[in-house]
């Protein structure tokens, strides 16, 4: 099943409930022991795999073949993931694969069409280097 929460803190108040339901009905157990079961439902061993599932999908919100979009030097994208590598915590280089190329170039006189780019962005799916108008070079949509 591997149903997952998006944070841990959402896991945590699902298990209060959980421990508050069945203390309703008579069956007391401890915080930790609902967390345990709530594990078990969504189809993990034990409350620490859960936990470090939760954790990696919120460090590494992208895969290889996850398919995405965002904007790229404020031109409109959707692609596919060719990599995504974790550089810091929260911090993910990711290798995308266009699905038609995009112009990064404003000027009226040329262009410059890429079908492939690399970069590296943040928690929110923003990179951290910017345009000349502040705008994030990369954005991808959470």
């Amino acid at each position: 099943m591997k149903n997952t929460f998006s944070t841990v803190q959402q896991a945590k108040e699902q298990a209060k409930r959980l421990r508050a339901q069945l203390v309703a009905s008579g069956t007391v157990i401890g915080h930790g022991q609902s967390l345990e079961v709530l594990a078990q439902q969504r189809g993990f061993r034990d409350w620490n795999t859960m936990h470090a599932a939760i954790e990696t999908r919120s460090l590494h919100p992208w895969a290889a073949g996850d398919r995405v979009q965002g904007t790229y030097l404020a031109q409109p994208f959707t692609a596919v993931v060719i990599s995504a590598q974790e550089q810091d915590p929260g911090w993910t280089r990711v290798h995308l694969e266009l699905d038609a190329a995009v112009d990064v170039v404003t000027s009226d006189h040329f262009s410059n069409y890429r079908k492939r780019i690399r970069g590296t962005v943040g928690p929110k799916g923003y990179s951290a280097e910017r345009t000349s108008n502040g705008q994030p070079q990369l954005q991808i949509e959470l």
